[in-house]
């Protein structure tokens, strides 16, 4: 049988993602108790609401997201999304913050497949150490990444670009190439070097840049 591995962060009520947007409000629209009135003796159920910013917990930036003439969320192919074969990169963030062109070098044929770059970052998820000095991928990268053909690129870090500045050099190009960034990954040390795919899929929202996604992989 397949095996599954979760690869996302949990959304909760008041959760920080990025420092600077709001935390999600999660509250009742219809509690359990107040829709009993709406429905025969011992049957009742819950709706829920929640309130926020696109760039919440694990989230998936599609074109539109930087590019205003870039594909949005429900332009997306489900091809750049799932059953993606994966090439996982190696580079532990207490080597260096600036992920190179020559840490890909030797990853092999990346066209059409995930890249997922694992840092490790993520163990220090929901604390201050999370918001400063995040590993990220160089413009050489990224654009290494372009050339090869990528379909996606993930990474279990608080931003693929160095976020010191204002540039968005990862961002700006692999979005200008239709390549899907997902960000905040997390559980990555418990993949396989290869034999395993890559789901991260977000709901069809037109005029949409990026919203949270669940994703997975699945080993064989």
């Amino acid at each position: 049988m397949s095996k599954l591995i979760d690869l996302s962060h949990e959304i909760e009520h008041g959760l920080e993602t990025y420092r600077g947007l709001p935390p999600p409000v999660i509250s009742d629209f219809l509690s359990r108790e107040a829709s009993r009135s709406h429905y025969a003796a011992g049957t009742e159920f819950h709706i829920g609401k929640i309130e926020m910013v696109a760039n919440t917990g694990t989230y998936l930036d599609s074109p539109f997201h930087r590019h205003a003439d870039g594909a949005d969320l429900a332009a997306l192919p489900l091809e750049r999304l799932a059953d993606l074969e994966v090439v996982v990169v190696r580079a532990p963030f207490e080597q260096g913050r600036a992920i190179d062109a020559p840490a890909f070098a030797s990853v092999g044929d990346v066209r059409g497949r995930a890249v997922l770059v694992h840092t490790g970052f993520d163990r220090h998820w929901r604390t201050e150490r999370y918001f400063t000095g995040n590993p990220f991928l160089t413009k050489a990268a990224a654009s290494l990444l372009v050339e090869r053909g990528a379909a996606l690129v993930g990474i279990d870090s608080h931003n693929i670009d160095d976020t010191t500045g204002g540039e968005r050099v990862a961002h700006s190009s692999l979005l200008a190439a239709g390549i899907p960034i997902v960000e905040h990954l997390t559980n990555l040390a418990a993949l396989p070097d290869q034999g395993f795919r890559f789901f991260a899929v977000p709901p069809k929202v037109k005029a949409f840049g990026t919203f949270p996604v669940r994703a997975f992989a699945k080993a064989d």
